[in-house]
């Protein structure tokens, strides 16, 4: 694909950065849409983000994407924030304003919401417990959209436990107003207890290429749970292949992606992904 010097500019940024299926469903669009525009794939290292981050604005990037180990970070370096990424504290879009400012957003929120309910959708949260491993950016995209669907309980899991307990911190106000309890559980506990578990979420990188894997005994867990694993390389984790051989319905990282880059797109290169294309970008990406 051609682009010219008035090409308008998107990346994703994180580290490590080659698994990162985004570029490819970005650039799909904007071939598809015959846009002038390039989307690319930025290794940057944790201590470097702001300077990098300074870079891309001076460069005219339209936005970019965020990934492991920035969510978090970026939400503390952007101007302005959307009042998801409020309350998640943690950030994947970024959008350039016209007086070069960063207002972030959080669609991570959406797209795991969006790709559940799509995939099962005759799922009632509202009497259900939800199992939730993590505790990063991603966990709390997945918390956020979890509560607000109103979720009856949920119980997370992290091997940082500070790090469980001050997402659950922040989380409670907003819990309590959607009637939802949260409860950390360290990770015996959180396996013995997988026999009341309606929705198994794995937020992690555990299990991705180049990652160590998850560790996590199912013997407990009910052939009625849906497992979620948010990880799209591979497809099919070594979580989902456990799952899916003992019976257990499965849900995949890529739909999840796929339905939060929209948003970002949309906003960045001013044209609303059609409909008609995203058959073909789920052929590409899984």
């Amino acid at each position: 694909m051609l682009i010219s010097s008035k090409a308008i500019k998107a990346a994703v940024i994180g580290n490590p950065i080659s698994h990162s299926l985004s570029p490819k469903i970005h650039n799909f669009l904007l071939e598809k849409h015959q846009i002038d525009g390039i989307y690319l794939a930025l290794k940057i290292e944790k201590n470097d983000l702001a300077v990098c981050v300074d870079s891309l604005l001076k460069m005219g990037f339209a936005g970019f994407n965020v990934t492991v180990p920035h969510k978090e970070e970026i939400f503390k370096i952007c101007d302005y924030t959307s009042n998801t990424a409020k309350l998640c504290k943690a950030v994947n879009t970024v959008i350039v304003t016209q007086d070069k400012k960063l207002f972030g957003h959080n669609s991570d929120a959406e797209g795991f919401i969006n790709h559940f309910k799509n995939s099962a959708p005759d799922f009632d949260f509202n009497n259900k417990n939800i199992f939730v491993i993590g505790a990063g950016g991603a966990a709390r995209a997945a918390v956020y959209s979890l509560i607000k669907a109103k979720t009856k309980k949920i119980f997370i899991t992290n091997r940082n436990q500070n790090r469980a307990e001050e997402l659950i911190k922040d989380f409670a106000d907003f819990a309590a107003q959607k009637k939802c309890e949260l409860e950390f559980l360290d990770a015996k506990n959180f396996e013995e207890k997988l026999n009341i578990c309606d929705l198994l979420v794995n937020s992690t990188t555990l299990g991705m290429e180049g990652q160590e894997p998850l560790r996590i005994d199912l013997k407990n867990l009910n052939q009625s749970t849906i497992v979620y694993d948010i990880v799209y390389k591979p497809l099919l984790t070594e979580l989902l292949q456990v799952a899916q051989s003992r019976g257990n319905k499965i849900i995949t990282g890529v739909g999840m992606l796929l339905n939060q880059a929209l948003i970002g797109f949309e906003a960045w290169f001013k044209q609303k992904p059609d409909e008609k294309f995203l058959t073909e970008i789920l052929k590409i990406v899984s």
